[in-house]
């Protein structure tokens, strides 16, 4: 799990980096890094389903996935509940940094099959490159929300540890195919944070996270028809 825990430590320096350099930071500036991080977040979105979707053997899946996805993530509240619990700890905005960094960090190609080639096969090129693109990220995050953005290290962690110990049990389940469509459903979360972010749509996108599910089950269906 090295390229794991290189991911956590850039995002953490990153953290306590953009945190210092916000004392020095006027509000206009904190605002222009504030778009640049929703347009970059819609880009890297975009990209990703872009990407991913020619790829796809079953084109309306991630539809399914967002729709069902969507209704099950809101009838749970995943967005008022995470908003609930980060009030506890801060009364700024950083429920709303933490939730784009999260998705910013978790839910993309790198971040998903990064801990896969690394049980797998021992690779941890996908990692090492998303540490970096994270380390940037992490800074632009805590310039704007402080450095409780810091905490989204901790789910990274257990989200890339997760899919790293179910890829070594599961390796000839998790196929290309799946990754794919886990992939474009990601990539439409991803941009719909970017969206969020720009106030040009508030997509509850923490009540979306449950489409990335869809397409586990759809497979796993599958394989037993």
């Amino acid at each position: 799990m090295l390229g794991t825990i290189v991911n956590t430590g850039t995002i953490l320096a990153g953290s306590v980096v953009g945190s210092v350099v916000k004392k020095g930071i006027k509000e206009e500036y904190q605002h222009a890094l504030f778009t640049a991080m929703g347009l970059a977040a819609t880009g890297l979105g975009i990209n990703a389903v872009v990407q991913n979707m020619p790829k796809s053997t079953f084109p309306v899946l991630f539809i399914l996935s967002l729709a069902i996805g969507s209704l099950l993530g809101t009838m749970l509240d995943l967005e008022g509940r995470f908003q609930k619990l980060t009030a506890k700890f801060s009364s700024s905005k950083l429920g709303q940094g933490l939730s784009t960094g999260i998705l910013l960090y978790c839910i993309g190609t790198l971040s998903i099959l990064g801990p896969i080639q690394s049980a797998l096969y021992g690779d941890n090129t996908y990692l090492f490159t998303n540490a970096t693109l994270d380390f940037v990220t992490s800074m632009v995050l805590a310039s704007t929300y402080g450095i409780g953005m810091a905490l989204a290290a901790i789910v990274l962690f257990l989200w890339q540890g997760a899919i790293f110990l179910l890829a070594g049990f599961m390796g000839e389940f998790m196929t290309a195919e799946l990754m794919t469509e886990i992939s474009i459903v990601g990539g439409f979360l991803i941009a719909s944070s970017g969206l969020s972010i720009l106030k040009i749509k508030d997509c509850k996108t923490l009540n979306m996270l449950p489409s990335l599910l869809v397409p586990v089950v759809w497979f796993v269906v599958k394989s037993f028809g």
